[in-house]
Order: structure tokens, then C-alpha cells, then sequence
């Protein structure tokens, strides 16, 4: 039996005192977070903003198996916030579509969560409204034509089935009662409000495809609610693709577990815990970046140089070498090795230990 089968459902319950502990650690970090973030300037704040929701719009798809571009998704994001940064590229429709969703749900968190509102961050994350190599209902609740919406694993004839959803004739109810509640749900805390919201919607399962991404971006709404800030300087869907095996293996006991769901409670709240307390990274980064600058910008660069040096700052992964260079400003090898052999004598890169054809530099970041 699923937990949408029982019948007391949806009233679901929890141990209070058993999560008190946790939800003071995480409220405390929250607001110690928001604190520091407030202490600095307007555009670092700005650039911490992006980098958040970078993450988290290309781990949420990470988490489903999607891999994004990460610069088009930073170009994206700049672009619909109206953000003043270097080498934006272009991004894919299907890209922007994902980027609308999370940008509306956590910088529009008042206005209240209806059915119109999710069809149309279903039609963006569908544009093409196929999904892999099926075509799929877009922008309205599935329908079942093709049977049972269930979550499965493992190939074609040794299927596993870890979740059945409820039957497409009881969404139009099941989402009335979740909207209800999620636009006034009375005096509960709001960090168990974004992780119930999370739960419930992704029981319900009302789509055909990408439920879990809509999921993520209602617990995110309700986070930036609680917050009162449209800025995200953390991302929860990072972690949660960090911890994926344990998100899945949570879910799918609380959903065959009874209406208490005490144990999901505490795996969201530890999860959120965590991925406040990595937002250290994010903020080391973002002043990194900033001394960075600061340190070089009387320094006679030029276009091609700052925009490689703004990318290897906003996290490049790899060993960066001529040839990487060259792609990334659109310049020839000769060029690019100019333009490192000048910035490794300002003293900007350095060179790794190694040699040969497999040189490479990197940021030399005090």
C-alpha cells in the first residue's frame, strides 16, 4: 500500500519534539547565512545569487539524469535578472525554459502557487513537449493513456517498480487539496512547509514528465518564502545530487511507509542543513573572485584575457592549457600562448608542476 492509498491521507503527521533540535540548527544557520550575505556590497550579493542558482538549476536536472550546459545556464540566468557579466554565450529554449521556472518561483514567492502557474513551468521545461523520445501532455495533467504512471529502474523486462502514483482520474482533487494547503498553510514552520511541499507534489505526480524538477522548484519557492528574499545564496538540489542515493531510498520509504512522516522531515532538514553550511564555498568563491579584481583592475588587460581569467574564476573544471585558451577566447594557439605567458608574469596564473604538451596554468588566487 502507497501512502496516497490510505485512507486518512493526505493528513500527514510528525513528531514535533523528535524535530525540534534539528529545525533550530538549520533556522539558526539560515539566519546566520542571511546575515553575512547581507554584509556585503550589492554586487557581490548579486554574483553569489548566480552562482546559487546556477547550481541549482543544473544539479535539479542532474538529479533526472538531464546534464545542462553550465555557461548557458549562467547566461541565462544573467541575462533574465538583468545582470552586468562578461562572455555570455548563447543559450538553447530549453535551457531559458528551466531558468523561467526556478527564476519565478523564488522571485515571485508571494504571489500564491495555482494550476496555471505549474502548467506553464511545465510547458517551459517541455518546450518541444517531447521528453527523451516519447512525445508527452504538456502543460496539463497526465492521463494515464499508456497506463499507470509509475517510477521504475533497471531494463526492459526486469523492471523494478519503486512507486505507483495515483490514478490520473483523482489529480484534478488531490492538486485542489495541494494548493490549498501550500498557499495558506496556516501556522506551520516554513522550512517543514518546503519539505512537505516537496513530499506531497511528487506523490502526487501529477505530470507526465519532470515532476521531480517541479518539486524542487515549489520547496525552493517556499524556502525563499520563509526567507523573505528572492536571492538564493544556497543550493538544495546541489546537495540533494550529492546524497541522490539516500533522496531516492527516503522517498520511497516514506512513500510506502504510514501518514507519519517523521523520518523524511529529518532527512530534508539534515540535507538543507548541509547545503547551508557548503554555501562557504560559494561565499570563498565569490570573494575570491573579488579580490581578485581588485588586485587587477589597474592592470592594461585585454578582452580576450578577462573574459578567460572571469571564467576560470567562476569555476572552470579541468587543467586550463593553450589549447583550452584558445577555444574559450576564439583565438589561435600562438595568441593564446601570448596572452598566458603575459598573465603568468603580471603574476595572475601560475604554472603547474609538469611540462611538455602537458602544460597547463592556474588562477594564482592569494
Amino acid at each position: 500500500m502507497y501512502i496516497w492509498q490510505m485512507q486518512d491521507w493526505p493528513r500527514l503527521s510528525w513528531d514535533g519534539p523528535r524535530l525540534a533540535p534539528l529545525l533550530t540548527r538549520v533556522t539558526r544557520e539560515q539566519g546566520r547565512l542571511l546575515g553575512k550575505m547581507q554584509a556585503l556590497g550589492f554586487d557581490l550579493r548579486g554574483e553569489a545569487h548566480l552562482r546559487a542558482m546556477t547550481q541549482e538549476v543544473l544539479k535539479s536536472s542532474e538529479i533526472e539524469g538531464e546534464k545542462l550546459d553550465g555557461d548557458q545556464v549562467r547566461s541565462s540566468i544573467a541575462r533574465q535578472l538583468g545582470l552586468d557579466i562578461g562572455g555570455l554565450v548563447r543559450s538553447d529554449r530549453s535551457v531559458d525554459g528551466v531558468v523561467e521556472m526556478m527564476l519565478d518561483a523564488t522571485g515571485h514567492f508571494v504571489q500564491p502557487l495555482t494550476d496555471r502557474r505549474l502548467f506553464a513551468w511545465h510547458a517551459s521545461l517541455f518546450p518541444t513537449a517531447r521528453s527523451a523520445m516519447r512525445d508527452i501532455l504538456v502543460g496539463k495533467w497526465r492521463d494515464d493513456h499508456d497506463g499507470p504512471m509509475q517510477v521504475v529502474s533497471g531494463p526492459v523486462g526486469k523492471q523494478k517498480v519503486h512507486y505507483q502514483a495515483p490514478p490520473a482520474k483523482r489529480l484534478r482533487g488531490e492538486v485542489k487539496k495541494f494548493l490549498t494547503w501550500f498557499n495558506k498553510p496556516g501556522e506551520m514552520d516554513e522550512l517543514l512547509i518546503a519539505s512537505l511541499a516537496h513530499l506531497w507534489f511528487v506523490t502526487i505526480h501529477p505530470f507526465d514528465d519532470g515532476n521531480g524538477r517541479i518539486a524542487r522548484a515549489i520547496a525552493d519557492m517556499a524556502l525563499a518564502r520563509s526567507e523573505g528574499s528572492h536571492q538564493r545564496f544556497y543550493s538544495m538540489s546541489a546537495q540533494i545530487r550529492r546524497e541522490r542515493d539516500d533522496y531516492y531510498l527516503t522517498l520511497e520509504r516514506t512513500q510506502k511507509g504510514g501518514l507519519d512522516v517523521t523520518a523524511w522531515h529529518e532527512w530534508f532538514l539534515s540535507c538543507l542543513l548541509r547545503a547551508m553550511e557548503g554555501s562557504q564555498q560559494l561565499l570563498g568563491g565569490v570573494l575570491n573572485k573579488a579580490r581578485f579584481w581588485e588586485r587587477f583592475a589597474k592592470e592594461p588587460l585585454n578582452e580576450r584575457q578577462i573574459k578567460v581569467l572571469n571564467r576560470l574564476l567562476d569555476g572552470f573544471e579541468g587543467k586550463l592549457t593553450t589549447s583550452k585558451w584558445a577555444a574559450l577566447a576564439k583565438c589561435s594557439q600562438d595568441t593564446a600562448y601570448r596572452d598566458i605567458l603575459d598573465l603568468v608574469d603580471r603574476e595572475a596564473l601560475k604554472k603547474d608542476p609538469g611540462g611538455g604538451r602537458s602544460t597547463s596554468y592556474s588562477l594564482n588566487v592569494e
